[in-house]
């Protein structure tokens, strides 16, 4: 565990990356191996790459729980509580401003284009990412095979992400076999078993306190929620059309306009994409008993939500060295990195259509459903923002907060003019 970075130093750059963390996971990966690998080597490519890994594999949001294993890494459970909170923190409080003000003016026309900008700039940086990734990961010809399944499998046969992290975990550990390395010792279970309890203790607390209160809607939303926290392998995208349906048919909280809304806005937002369980809690809380509820249900869901995240990782953490001095697991762990890859590029192109393109439908034929966008809803200016941006990125080498901020601005004058 690393000692030579101060306690105000990883909160001064969890701060940081928890501010900038825009675009859902692959941008938000990307930053943090910039970050944490490239500027400042806290931790080495492989530890990354381990720790991606396993975080792929647990349910909740990836990208958080990676941010909560470097600051794990880097200063044990103090430092994980320190960089998973303020990964999540900055973009709960422009959620809650946001729901706000949808739950006053509808949806914000000026905000959306105001962060068209960055969205264009996040397409930039996800190929960037996706690149240096693919560079490091893919150093054997099997592992770019295992990536293009793991794409196809996804994008066009929309299989489930647990399967082909399942499956890509067990042919790694069969064709992509590590080199033998001197054993590491296995970690103490006992540690890990109290801080499981502990944490799953003051995870539920809060239902048991609604249950004796006697505050069936309250109670209602935190079990939802709650239940979801722990199915929500593959990340927020992966668990969206199941909450929908739950949310608007089920419990019938939110219209299907609101959803999308929702979605919507909390693109727009730093922080992992799943904070759209927050702004679901405030409109569902708002409709039921006005803006007291509103504000507990959204608290709620970021307890229920974003606590598990923490028990997973300081819970299966210490075994990552253990694993890595194991031939058969690292097979296994690189088979998931290459599928990782191919998960990325997927959610790249996803991102960049729906960004490019206002109207996608599904082409179906077979086994196989492909997104293809409707050529009329090209929006043009988030095309040349992009453009703009990728200038400013890859020929000009701003800094990143440099690039955001010039093409929020471009995004918002783009707005008012078009």
């Amino acid at each position: 565990m690393t000692q030579t970075v101060s306690l105000p130093e990883l909160t001064r750059v969890s701060t940081r990356i928890g501010l900038l963390s825009f675009g859902g996971p692959a941008a938000q990966i990307a930053l943090m191996q910039k970050e944490l690998v490239e500027d400042r080597a806290w931790l080495t490519e492989d530890e990354f790459l381990r720790a991606l890994s396993f975080c792929m594999l647990l349910p909740g949001p990836e990208a958080m729980q990676l941010a909560t294993y470097a600051g794990w890494r880097i200063h044990g459970i103090k430092g994980g509580l320190i960089a998973g909170g303020l990964f999540v923190i900055p973009g709960a409080c422009v959620i809650f401003l946001l729901a706000a003000l949808y739950a006053v003016l509808g949806a914000v026309p000026l905000v959306q284009a105001l962060f068209l900008g960055i969205k264009a700039t996040v397409i930039v940086i996800v190929l960037q990412a996706l690149w240096k990734l693919a560079g490091k990961a893919l150093t054997r010809r099997l592992a770019w095979v295992f990536a293009g399944i793991s794409f196809v499998a996804i994008f066009a046969l929309a299989l489930p992400f647990p399967v082909i992290v399942l499956g890509a975990g067990v042919m790694g550990a069969v064709l992509l076999v590590g080199p033998a390395l001197p054993p590491v010792p296995l970690p103490d279970h006992g540690p890990g078993l109290r801080v499981a309890a502990l944490g799953l203790g003051l995870w539920l607390m809060p239902l048991a306190v609604l249950w004796a209160a006697d505050q069936t809607f309250l109670l209602q939303v935190g079990s939802f929620f709650a239940t979801l926290a722990v199915v929500t392998f593959g990340g927020a995208y992966a668990v969206l059309a199941y909450m929908t349906q739950e949310v608007v048919t089920g419990y019938g909280w939110l219209t299907t306009p609101q959803m999308i809304d929702a979605l919507g806005l909390a693109e727009t937002t730093p922080g992992p994409l799943i904070l759209v369980t927050q702004f679901v809690g405030f409109l569902a809380g708002l409709a039921a008993q006005g803006w007291g509820m509103a504000f507990a249900a959204a608290t709620l869901t970021l307890w229920m939500t974003f606590v598990p995240c923490f028990i997973w990782i300081f819970l299966g953490a210490p075994y990552l060295d253990w694993i890595a001095s194991r031939p058969r697991l690292t097979g296994a762990l690189a088979g998931i990195i290459a599928a990782v890859v191919g998960v990325i590029l997927n959610l790249a192109l996803w991102f960049g259509l729906h960004v490019a393109f206002g109207a996608l439908t599904t082409l179906k034929f077979g086994p196989f459903r492909i997104i293809q966008p409707q050529i009329e809803s090209l929006n043009v200016s988030a095309v040349l923002l992009t453009a703009v941006a990728a200038f400013l990125q890859l020929r000009l080498k701003l800094s990143l907060p440099l690039t955001l901020a010039i093409m929020s601005g471009a995004g918002a004058a783009v707005g008012m003019l078009v």
